[in-house]
This record gives structure tokens, sequence and C-alpha cells, in this order.
């Protein structure tokens, strides 16, 4: 099982070469607050000092350290990294006369050997300040690092900036906030293991690593404490209660450990020195815990957590490994190949583009909206739907008032009292409330091209993901879709305009529906007079045989069978009683199809006389008929409009898109560049290859580890 942790960090290279962290892979994050002695933890667990040192907060950057052990005999193979181990007999990378056994590589520096730990901490400190600026500014961005060492074991640490309260230098305001947000968003990797750092001279329940720990690891399992400075407490005082978890219990147990002061840093006081002595410390102050507390004691605690740690791990993670590989082969394959043959890729899109947009319209399309809709089901919703209930909306007799109609009447009788109501009045109303039809049948032309206009996008964004590789060649086929739209557009328009005009040029009195309401208004319309003449003043029947003209019934209206609607007209030739023409003038009665009265005082054209009840009659049948002509015109329209709609928009466009697009855009001297890729889809191209690379890799790293390894 010792083998794991190499594993482990040969993926962590792997993926560091693509810059990703899209693997979350098990390691030791260190947290605490400032100057908690989370630098001297890790210098110790390294037996060298390589960390910056100072005041305020020095750490800005989390470091990725890497410790890698190798034995003494570099000859035979080891655990350690290969590759790293020859690197050490490359001359190329190795300075010359130099001998060692220990030895650093950074991330950024590539194939370059430290073998000075000095000069490594003065890496460290220009990369920070590289990123982060010379001031106290902190950086996300990470600084790999790998230590290779005898005196290690091999473990994989994760160094954070200390927690802080008050910002200092061009630190901003809310760099408390800041810092808070980067720990946590290491230590809520649920495969990394807590490394909460607290010093021994405060209260133990006053800890804030032990707090933020808390937030991401509320049952503890994988945190693990460690006090600091223990021989800093108050005399008379120790840390046995903190060591022995009676204070706040952590699963993973607490370790103490002595690190060297400022003055023995001063003192350039080696760790191999400070170990010693924190051995001697621990066995006079604590002797029975002297074997359970220490840095040896938490290296090996590390070194034996990590491994069973990844052992958890790492059936999951070769899970996630092959997931991931497939999903990046899929996105790599969405990206398409180079172009070799532009000639057949551009009559392959332009073709692929033509078919999705017919079958957007068809409903046969791959990638079908499920949130609204889309293609030809909404261009259906429009016919039946908007341009329907628009249509049904229209009032028939809307604009139209009593006084216009018997205006129209007079009108139309010239200077001589007419015997019968003028056909002229009623050709002259229905056609001004005909043309009122016109309006939303145009509408529902535009209706349906903007949605062949959305078709466009919708096939641009979800049917052709190849049109985004080439975006001058997409707003080129964009372009030529939409001025075949847009030529289309007058044409259907002038055709709509003509169906309307093709029901003003003739009024068809025969009309088998319009005749049928002749014969039923007829009948109505004589049994409403015989209502008022026998509520009123009914006249003697010999009158009304004297009055009633031949081929008609005896209150001079036409037989309803006959369907003659201008019979039924014919005018009454009675005076109406002299008491009421010296009444107040009379209100229009309320019509059952307009819902309102209309005083006749109020009728800016001159009346002659009073509204007499043969021209009540007049003004009601005038209304009925236009209602029911009306009616017959509005379901003509509302049948042809959209079956011209879709022969000379719709299908015109799906017949000849395919040969617009090729006419137009399948030319020698456009091929080059209206396949010129985009830089953005190149760029993405290449990071799905790299990482799809490095899982392959990281798949076949994990492939290697034998069933004996892991116990």
């Amino acid at each position: 099982m010792e083998a794991l942790i190499p594993v482990i960090n040969k993926l962590q290279d792997v993926f560091n070469t693509v810059g990703s962290d899209v693997i979350q892979l098990p390691q030791i994050v260190v947290v605490g607050t400032q100057s908690s002695g989370k630098s001297s933890v890790l210098e110790s667990l390294v037996g060298r000092d390589l960390l910056p040192r100072g005041t305020g907060v020095v750490t800005r950057r989390p470091l990725i350290l890497q410790l890698v052990h190798v034995p003494s005999d570099y000859g035979r193979k080891t655990s350690a990294d290969e590759n790293d181990l020859n690197a050490w007999k490359n001359p190329k990378h190795f300075p010359k006369g130099v001998e060692t056994n220990e030895w650093g590589k950074f991330l950024h520096t590539k194939n370059k050997i430290f073998t000075d730990f000095d000069e490594i901490r003065q890496e460290i400190e220009s990369e920070t300040e590289r990123i982060s600026g010379n001031n106290k500014g902190i950086s996300s961005d990470p600084i790999h690092l790998k230590v290779f060492s005898p005196n290690v074991v091999n473990l994989t640490l994760v160094d954070l900036p200390g927690m802080t309260k008050v910002p200092v230098g061009d630190q901003p305001k809310d760099i408390e906030i800041q810092i808070r947000e980067l720990i946590l968003r290491y230590i809520s990797n649920p495969n990394c293991i807590i490394l909460a750092v607290t010093a021994a001279n405060t209260d133990m329940a006053t800890s804030e690593a032990l707090k933020i720990a808390r937030e991401s690891d509320p049952d503890g399992r994988r945190t693990l404490a460690v006090i600091t400075k223990l021989d800093l407490m108050d005399a008379g005082t120790d840390a046995m209660d903190v060591l022995l978890g009676r204070v706040i219990p952590v699963k993973l147990g607490i370790i103490g450990v002595v690190n060297r002061s400022q003055l023995d840093i001063n003192n350039k006081k080696i760790v191999a020195d400070s170990i010693r002595d924190e051995y001697g410390f621990l066995q006079k102050k604590y002797p029975s815990l002297a074997t359970r507390n220490g840095t040896k004691y938490l290296a090996r605690t590390l070194n034996r957590l990590l491994m069973h740690h990844i052992r958890d791990c790492l059936p999951e993670l070769k899970t996630r490994i092959n997931v991931l590989a497939a999903q990046y082969q899929s996105l790599l394959n969405s990206y398409g190949e180079p172009v070799e043959d532009q000639s057949s890729t551009l009559l392959q899109l332009i073709t692929k583009f033509a078919t999705e947009y017919c079958n957007t319209i068809e409903g046969r399309a791959k990638y079908i909206e499920t949130s609204e809709l889309c293609g030809g089901a909404r261009i259906s919703y429009i016919f039946y739907e908007t341009f329907g209930r628009t249509l049904e909306s229209v009032d028939p007799l809307g604009g139209l008032t009593t006084i216009d109609i018997l205006t129209a009447i007079r009108n139309a009788t010239g200077p001589r009292p007419a015997l019968f109501v003028p056909e002229i009045s009623f050709e002259l109303l229905v056609k001004r409330q005909v043309k009122r039809l016109e309006e939303p049948s145009l509408r529902c032309v535009e209706l349906v091209h903007e949605e062949m206009q959305r078709i466009i996008q919708h096939c641009s964004n979800y049917s052709t993901q190849e049109l985004l590789r080439f975006p001058k060649l997409h707003d080129a086929i964009v372009e030529v879709v939409t001025s075949l739209l847009r030529k289309r557009l007058p044409v259907t328009n002038e055709m709509v305009h003509n169906l309307v005009a093709i029901e003003l040029a003739y009024i068809n009195t025969k009309h088998p529906d319009f005749a049928d309401a002749c014969g039923v208004m007829n009948n109505n319309i004589e049994e409403q007079r015989r209502n008022r003449i026998a509520r009123d003043v009914p006249p003697p029947a010999a009158s009304r045989d004297k009055t009633a003209p031949s081929g008609s019934t005896g209150d001079g209206v036409p037989d309803a069978g006959t369907g003659n609607w201008r019979g039924m007209l014919k005018a009454r030739g009675e005076e109406a009683p002299v008491e009421e023409r010296n009444k107040a003038p009379p209100t229009v009665p309320v019509s059952p199809l307009r819902g309102h009265a209309v005083n006749l005082l109020d009728v800016s054209v001159p009346v002659a006389r009073k509204l007499s009840a043969r021209e009540q009659r007049d003004c009601e049948v005038i209304e009925r008929l236009i209602k029911s002509y009306f009616l017959i015109v509005r379901k003509n329209i509302q049948d042809s409009v959209p079956k011209a709609v879709m022969h000379f928009l719709v299908n015109h466009v799906k017949d000849t898109l395919q040969s617009e697009l090729v006419g137009q855009l399948y030319k020698s001297l456009l091929l080059e560049d209206l396949l010129t890729e985009s830089e953005d889809i190149a760029q993405r191209r290449n990071e799905a290859a790299d990482m799809l690379k490095a899982l392959q890799r990281a798949s076949q790293i994990i492939a290697e580890i034998r069933e004996t390894h892991l116990w």
C-alpha cells in the first residue's frame, strides 16, 4: 500500500500539466490562523528550510507540496517517479560538480532542478510576488513543488494562507472573506484530509482552524489536529488535557509538536537539531505521551492516514476518471476534426443545415424544444390560435352604428323615397366591415415570417454544432436564409391582400349560406312585425289586403321561401299617428347585436323626420344581413390565409433553401474564407484533447495498481 501515494503524485502531475482540477485527488490540506506555525510544521516534515519567513501574511498563494521518498541507492528501482530520478542523472538538468541526495522541482520551471533549498525559498517568494504583488496581496493560483529526499515520507500537502482579520498593505478590505473562501474551496474536497494547526498558547475552544474544518467536515472523519508551540505555554500549565482529547475530541487524533523559534531560525538552527530537541522536550514534559507526539510521529501518521484514505477513494476516483474520459471524448467529437477536404465539408454543412431547417418545420428535428413551441408547431399555433382567435374577436358590426346604417340607406335612395331598401347600401356597409379582416391577416404573415427567422437561430445553436467552428460560414448561411425570407415576404403579403380584395370585389348574395340566413331573418322579422302590430294598433284586415302587393304576404313582405331579400324590405306607407309625432324624439331600440341605444338628436346628419317603425326594421335587417355575410367571409379568410402563407412562404422556402445556399455559397473562391475556423473553437478542441490525454494517462496509471497494493 506504500505505492499508493506515488500513484497519486503521478496523477497530480498529469492533471497539473493541463491546469485543471476536474479530479479531486486525495491530499492533506494545512489550515490555521496567521503565524500559528503551519509553515514550521511543513518544514519539520521536509527536514529543510524551504518556505518564506517573516511577519504578517507570508504564505500568499497555495503551495502544493509533494514529498517523495528516495533511497540513497538511485540505481535500483524505487517507489519514486522514475522520470524525476532519471533527471537526477541527466547532466543537462543538474549543475556540474554538485553531489546531493535531496532536490526539488517546480511545475512552472519545467525540468529545472533545485539542489539548494535557499534557491527554492527564493523561487517561491519571486513566484508569489509575480502573481500576488510585492506587498500583502493573495492569489488562488497555486505553486507546485516536488521535493525528493531520503529523509521524508511520501506525502502530498497543501499549505494555504493563514486566516487573518485585519487587512494590511495592499490587501483588499474583504481579505478575511477571500482567505476563508480559498480555504473552503480546498477543504470541501471530500477526498482531502484536513490538518488543523492551532498554537498551544491559545485557547483550544477558540481555534479558527477547527471551526472552519467542522464546516466542511462536521463528523470529523477527515480532520487531524496539530498543536504547535508546546514549549511556549505559560509556566505551570500544560497541554495534557488537549492532547488527550478531553477539551475538544478529534476523531483522527491530536498531535503536539515543538517548532523552531524565530531566534533558532535567525541562528540557522537546522531542522534535524530541532527535531532532536523536540524529542527531549516531550520526554521531559510529557513522558507518557512522547511516543504519540512530535514531528516524526506526525509524519508517519499523515503517511498512514493518506494511504488508507487513498485506498478508500481509489474505486470512486477510477470511476470518475473513466466517466470524464468518455465525456471529453464526446466533447472532442462535437468540435470535429480539422478540415481536410474543404469542398466536401462545405457541401455537407450546407446540406445538413438545410435538412435540419426543414425538419424543424416538419417536426422531425433531433433537438426538439421542451420548454416552448418552436418550428412548425409554432406556425400551427399562429394559424389556429393567434390568427383564428383574432378573427373571432372581430365584431361583425364593430364601428358601425344604427345611424350609420340609416344614413347609408338614405344616401342610396337619392331625392326620392324608395319602396325597397337599396342594395347598394348593404354592399357599401358590408365591404367596410370585410376590409377590417385585412390587418389581422397581414399580421399573421408577419408572425410566421418571424418564426421562420427564429428557426435559423434554433438550427445554429442546437442542430448544427459544426457551424460554430466556422463563424463566417454561419453568418453567410444566416444572411442567405434571411434574404430568401425577405424576398418572399412581399409576395405573401400581396397574396393575402388579394384574398381580401377578392372578397371585396364581388358580394355574392346568392351564396347558399347567405340565402338560408335571409330566409331565417325573413321569418324572424315577420314575427316581430306581427307582434308590434298586435301590441300597438293593428290595421283592419281589409286594409291589409288592399296594401299587400301580389306575390307577397299580407304585410307586404315576400315569402321566405322565395329567398328574395329585397321583397321583405318593401315600404309600408303608413304614417305614424299624430299623437306619436308630437311626442319627444324616440330613442333607437336596443338592438340585440349592437348592445346600446342612440338618441337621434345626437346625430350629426340632419334627420328629416323621426325614426319610423319601417326605418327601425330596415336598419335591423341590414345589421342582420351584414353579420351573416361577414361571418361567411371571415370563414373563407380564416381558411385561405394559412394556405396562402404555407404556399408562398413556408413551402417555397423549404423547397428552394438548399439550392439557394449551394448557389450562393458553394464557390471555389469562397471556400477558404468560409471555412476559416474560430480561434475559440480551436482552443477548446486543443484543451479538450489535452484533458482527454491526461484522463487516459490517469486511467493507465490507476490500472497499473495491483490488488495487493490496496492491502
